[in-house]
């Protein structure tokens, strides 16, 4: 089964009325359409692409204050906090602060005007940069205290919370000038590579990690595939904060240590640069595979997006830096892929929001002493099943059973019967995790038909040396 299995901390609510239905995980398309606005201004070979530039980057602003106010509204952070999958998404929030306020410094001057888009860019990379260390330090502490994982639960997702200190670096390479020249410019300079060493770093101990887990383990299949793709982007960003913070150099470090700068910038820049390349080539891979065997669609999808257009602008560095016109024209044609799938998948998104914002609340039936759903009236879609151990097959009462819809937004929670039985109702048809947790958490993904019920039965077992506790 491919799954990321692991146990939450957080206890079960029974009768959940209130669909969570906004995770941190749609900050994504944020931080894909900014980098589509923001890559188009480093392109060495294509001009006159600014005013549309604009646009997107007026977009990306747009819904960056919609899905902030959203999230912020439904007091959601201690639910995802305490779900072991959906808190690796608190990288993306930052993500998206810090490439809507570089596009500000970018783009927004000719809207805003010189200063109010210094300002902007200001605020949102220093927010974005508190928010970016707190979940780079935060998320891996929970996965060491509270959260539990087998061997295979790595995944794309895991490089998320180390990703936005190396933002962080790109983006305020281009604060660099602008900061009081002495001792704060010398301090953001320093500070800025600090920051790459983080996430850099970081990066290189969880992609180990997730080549393990592809090596030594089933290839991953559907949505969580394209996550595979982070990696290449945390590659390509770090890239890019190399040529950015060298191009700075020279206003904040010594002669020697600005020429040391551009040379770090040039021969790490493209050795990194060729191990994102095969890190593209393994993700092409694996999504064509996926894509072949059937690929729904999630926000994971947005994954695709920020990664390309990190190789996009780490390219683009690369070529500016060397005078290449075969990195000149590279970085061109990943501009037009990345252009390709960010329409597809802003489409898919659409549909989504649409279908999804008619489809109303629901929830699962905890507690009850005969795990049955309620009497249908108008003949609802029931998911019920019953949640066994490995070992004897014996049923597992009050075992916490969750079920998240594509999105991973949380449709419905409930504790199993004294029989070990579990039940759902008033479900759409769709793709769906059933995440059960009693012993060690197991995840399996589910697709609910349109028969009227259907029925999805779970096994848990002892982890050697620790158990989960049953609330």
């Amino acid at each position: 089964m491919n799954r990321p299995p692991c146990a939450g901390p957080f206890a079960p609510t029974a009768n959940r009325k209130r669909r969570t239905v906004l995770g941190p995980s749609w900050f994504a398309a944020v931080m894909g359409t900014a980098i589509v606005a923001n890559a188009a201004v480093t392109l060495p070979r294509l001009h006159g692409l600014r005013t549309a530039a604009l646009v997107v980057w007026l977009a990306a602003a747009l819904l960056l204050l919609v899905l902030a106010v959203g999230y912020l509204r439904q007091r959601a952070l201690r639910l995802h906090a305490g779900d072991p999958v959906m808190v690796q998404f608190f990288g993306a929030p930052p993500i998206a602060l810090l490439t809507v306020g570089s596009g500000a410094l970018l783009l927004g001057r000719r809207l805003i005007g010189p200063q109010a888009a210094l300002d902007v860019d200001w605020v949102l990379w220093s927010l974005g940069t508190v928010l970016g260390l707190v979940a780079a330090c935060t998320v891996p502490y929970l996965m060491v205290t509270r959260h539990r994982f087998a061997p295979d639960a790595a995944f794309g997702g895991w490089l998320l919370p180390v990703v936005p200190p190396m933002v962080s670096a790109a983006t305020g390479a281009l604060l660099v000038p602008h900061a009081r020249a002495g001792q704060v410019r010398l301090a953001l300079m320093l500070g800025c590579y600090a920051m790459l060493g983080l996430g850099l770093v970081a990066t290189l101990l969880v992609l180990a990690m997730i080549y393990g887990r592809l090596v030594h383990h089933e290839a991953p299949t559907g949505t969580v595939v394209p996550t595979v793709w982070i990696g290449a982007g945390a590659l390509g960003q770090s890239v890019t904060a190399l040529g950015a913070l060298a191009t700075a150099a020279p206003s904040a470090l010594a002669a020697p240590y600005a020429r040391g700068a551009a040379v770090f910038a040039l021969l790490g820049g493209i050795v990194v640069w060729g191990f994102a390349m095969l890190w593209v080539v393994l993700a092409t891979g694996l999504t064509v595979r996926t894509i072949r065997a059937g690929l729904p669609f999630a926000p994971t999808w947005w994954s695709f997006i920020f990664p390309i257009g990190a190789c996009v602008t780490a390219t683009g560095a690369l070529a500016a830096r060397t005078g290449s016109d075969a990195f000149a024209w590279l970085a061109v044609v990943f501009y037009e892929l990345l252009v390709i799938a960010w329409v597809v998948v802003s489409s898919h998104s659409l549909h989504h929001a649409a279908r999804h914002m008619r489809r109303r609340p629901t929830g699962g039936h905890a507690d009850r002493q005969t795990g049955e759903p309620e009497a249908r009236l108008d003949g609802p879609t029931v998911l019920k099943g019953t949640v066994r151990t490995t070992t004897d097959g014996r049923p597992i009462s009050q075992a916490r059973v969750t079920l998240l819809d594509p999105a991973g937004n949380v449709v419905g929670k409930t504790l199993t019967a004294e029989d070990g039985s579990y039940a759902f109702t008033d479900l759409e048809r769709d793709h769906y995790t059933v995440v059960a947790a009693g012993y060690l958490a197991q995840t399996a993904p589910f697709t609910l038909d349109d028969s009227d019920h259907d029925a999805f039965d779970l096994t848990l077992a002892h982890e050697e040396g620790w158990t989960a506790p049953c609330r």
